[in-house]
Formats: structure tokens, C-alpha cells, sequence
């Protein structure tokens, strides 16, 4: 904890100097999925393949390309009154700052353990960014997980509302529990400007496909097939 305290110390200076009077181009909360279909081991390849994204060279470049970086936010997620930031909002302009929200992720521990609540979820996700230190010129939220709702309200529901305040919900559908999961996050969970569910087939492929989700959203790339699995648009 100290560690990752002194990390993000001086990741805050450096972002500081890069970012002053400037907003970042992207507000991007990450939604990761912990209830109870979601294992022990299967929550630490998530954990960790978030924060070894955050450390490698093709996404640091993207952010650091991205005019006044990204702010970006953690958030799990299982029943609707277990949802919790993990890591709250943080802004990653360049090297420093990315490898200091990656020892923030690695800190952490997991929250809950409960039913499926897309949507609450997704609500939750755009109530973090009233919440933000400064607007940002795109948000977006990323729901990744391994199952269709069976609790809260219909996310088809909050995804039409959340799309018509002008926010984007990315998908990346872990295929280990249901093999149409894809599809229904397709039909019930992304929508907005540029929206894609991107595919990984098992957890052991999760960290590969939350990376190539990442570099698309930050770059703000259109959607594209990639490997291990195909990325659908709405």
C-alpha cells in the first residue's frame, strides 16, 4: 500500500504538469463483474489483467496520445447494493501515472460476491461521472463479464437511457459460462457512439482481449475482429 501510495504521489505531480487547464479526452469507469460465477482465480486473471494493461508499452502510447490523457475509474460490481469503487477517479496522461493506477488496481481487494446486476451496474457507472474532477470530451462505460442479468433492472432499459445522455457502454463478454453471452451483450448492454462488445473466450484470454479494449477505447478506433474472438458493433 505505501508502494502504490508513493506511486501515485508522484504519477499526480507528473499528470499535473502534463494536464493543467486541459480535460482529458476520455472519462472511462471499468466495470468488472464479481458475483458469484466469478471464482477466486477467475477474479485475480481480471484483477491483474487490468493492471498489467495499464504497464504495457501499446496502451501507455495510446493514452499518451490521447490529448489530455484519460480519467479512468474502477467500479465492481455483483448486486445492486454491493456495487463499489475500487479505485476512484484517476487521471493517466504517460508512463508514471499509468504505472501508478496499475499498483492502485493491484492494492485492491475484491468487494462482494452476489447475483448479476447489469444494469444497476451501468447506473452506477454513469452516476461516477457526476463525480469526475473536470468534464471529459467522451464517456464511456466498460462493462466486461461472464453473464446475463438475473437481477436489477433490464439493462436493454438502461442502456437507452444512459445513451441518450450522450454516454457509451463498451462490452467485453467472457464466454466461460455462456456461450451466447456475446450476442445478448450485443442486443441488451453496449450502445452509443462507436459501441463494440469485444469476445474472450476463457478468463486465461481475458487480460489479451481487456488490452485490445482498452487501446480501441482510448484511441478511439472503430470496431475490428480480434484475436480469440470476434468484436460486435451496434
Amino acid at each position: 500500500m505505501r508502494i502504490a501510495l508513493a506511486l501515485f504521489c508522484c504519477a499526480a505531480a507528473a499528470v499535473a504538469a502534463i494536464t493543467a487547464g486541459r480535460a482529458a479526452n476520455v472519462a472511462l469507469v471499468l466495470a468488472v463483474d464479481v458475483s458469484d460465477s466469478v471464482t477466486a482465480d477467475r477474479y485475480i486473471l481480471q484483477h491483474d489483467g487490468i493492471a498489467r494493461a495499464f504497464e504495457t508499452p501499446k496502451l501507455v502510447e495510446a493514452i499518451a496520445n490521447a490529448p489530455g490523457g484519460i480519467e479512468v475509474l474502477v467500479l465492481e460490481w455483483s448486486d445492486p447494493d454491493k456495487i463499489a469503487v475500487t479505485v476512484g477517479w484517476t487521471r493517466v496522461a504517460n508512463r508514471a501515472s499509468a504505472a501508478a493506477f496499475a499498483a492502485a488496481v493491484r492494492a485492491t481487494t475484491r468487494t462482494s460476491h452476489g447475483l448479476t446486476a447489469i444494469g444497476a451496474a451501468m447506473r452506477a457507472g454513469a452516476a461516477a461521472f457526476d463525480h469526475m474532477p473536470e468534464p471529459a470530451a467522451h464517456r464511456v462505460i466498460d462493462v466486461s463479464g461472464d453473464g446475463m442479468a438475473n437481477f436489477g433492472p433490464s439493462p436493454a432499459q438502461v442502456r437507452d437511457e444512459l445513451v441518450s445522455q450522450g454516454i457509451t457502454i463498451n462490452g467485453l463478454a467472457i464466454l466461460t459460462e455462456e456461450p451466447w453471452l456475446a450476442e445478448y451483450y450485443s442486443n441488451n448492454v453496449i450502445g452509443g457512439a462507436s459501441s463494440f462488445c469485444l469476445v474472450a473466450e476463457n478468463m486465461d484470454s481475458f487480460a489479451e482481449a481487456m488490452l485490445k479494449k482498452l487501446v480501441q477505447e482510448v484511441a478511439g478506433t472503430g470496431p475490428r475482429y480480434a484475436a480469440r474472438g470476434r468484436t460486435l458493433s451496434r
